[in-house]
């Protein structure tokens, strides 16, 4: 819920480590910036779910009893899906798993302005509003906002977007895959996202990091060695054994299947 409306989660820190310490202490703030239209009754329901005691936190029921919830919780009407918003989830089923992670790590640190259209789809979707899109709720959701035509490999297509194998599509998993190019292929954007794997920071990514964040929980991706392996061999334009950033934006522009490198030299 707190992603759902600010569009980041309530802790993050540069590591892993950062992260869990402030998980322990518990303490999360409401930026003005990003909460400003966010109603005091959302704020108290949030902070209620997020109490350190498990016997103070909120239970499912009386969250869904809470007065936001019963009378304000938005639910997006008449929302227009864009003409590639099929074809988006179609083509993320395709991309190799680095681009999967690569475009998950994206849709973490993208701000509301951007997901904005993305997150009302997936409100209007959801609907019984638990925040995950079961394959029923997908074609329901897919048919109200007027497509015609449901895709009959819609299951294939929610269980490659499924990469935590849960059953269900959250939503970093659903932005992930319906992320419009022309916002991931900026270089900032993927640069941020890139930094994530070069975790040494000198610039290009190994096999051993490579491992680290695909095998180590960084991202919801579990890719064995041999993977990982001829993942390099296809992102590895120049077969230097490594992924420098030149080669990592050519996988994410890249079109076709896979979402490759540049093609290897004979040489």
């Amino acid at each position: 819920m707190f992603v759902l409306l600010c569009g980041y989660p309530p802790f993050f820190g540069d590591s892993d480590q950062e992260v869990l310490s402030k998980v322990k202490m518990g303490n999360f703030s409401f930026n003005p910036a990003d909460w400003k239209n966010v109603s005091e009754d959302a704020k108290d329901l949030i902070r209620n779910l997020l109490k350190m005691n498990p016997r103070d936190r909120f239970t499912a029921d009386q969250a869904l009893q809470h007065e936001w919830i019963k009378l304000k919780a938005p639910k997006a009407q008449n929302v227009s899906l864009q003409s590639n918003f099929v074809d988006n989830l179609r083509g993320f089923r395709s991309q190799n798993k680095l681009k999967k992670a690569a475009l998950h790590i994206i849709a973490g640190q993208l701000n509301e302005d951007q997901i904005k259209q993305l997150r009302d789809i997936f409100m209007m979707i959801d609907g019984n509003g638990d925040g995950y899109l079961t394959v029923n709720e997908l074609k329901e959701g897919l048919s109200k906002a007027g497509l015609k035509d449901i895709p009959g490999d819609l299951l294939q297509i929610m269980q490659e977007v499924d990469s935590d194998g849960s059953g269900n599509i959250d939503y970093t998993e659903f932005l992930a895959a319906t992320l419009d190019k022309r916002m991931y292929i900026q270089e900032d954007v993927c640069w941020s996202a890139f930094r994530v794997f070069d975790r040494n920071g000198d610039g290009k990514i190994s096999m051993d990091e490579l491992q680290q964040v695909l095998c180590n929980g960084d991202v919801e991706e579990v890719v064995g060695t041999k993977a990982i392996a001829e993942l390099m061999l296809e992102v590895d334009g120049n077969g230097d054994g490594f992924i420098d950033f030149k080669e990592f934006m050519s996988m994410m522009r890249d079109h076709s299947k896979g979402g490759g490198g540049v093609a290897h030299s004979s040489a």
